[in-house]
């Protein structure tokens, strides 16, 4: 299964649930990459077709740069992420606890 552009921003925010839930922990992009690589992502991707959706997340409040070599970008999250189903789109869903109550599916964007 290819994981596809649209999902992209959601199995990111799914694998910070999973693997990095912890807002004293210190994870990569390139950590993030890797997962996604082995959950599907089409191979011709690289980190750099990525990064749009760290700085989606990051701008949107969910992680914080903390640090910054070549194409590695070091994160930590500003508060705990919490798993929620969307009414609208039926989806399991991934929201910091700070970041606004919107659904981050692209198709939806249902306030939740």
């Amino acid at each position: 299964m290819t994981i596809s552009s649209a999902a992209l921003p959601l199995q990111i925010r799914k694998i910070i649930f999973e693997k990095f839930n912890d807002a004293n922990l210190r994870f990569t992009n390139d950590e993030i990459f890797e997962l996604l690589r082995n959950d599907g992502l089409d191979p011709s991707l690289t980190i750099d077709d990525v990064e749009q959706y760290f700085n989606q997340l990051r701008e949107g409040g969910l992680i914080r740069q903390i640090a910054q070599n070549f194409t590695t970008n070091h994160y930590k999250l500003f508060d705990v992420v919490e798993k929620i189903k969307c009414n609208s789109c039926n989806q399991e869903i991934y929201l910091g606890k700070m970041e606004p109550r919107v659904c981050p599916n692209s198709e939806c964007k249902a306030t939740i």
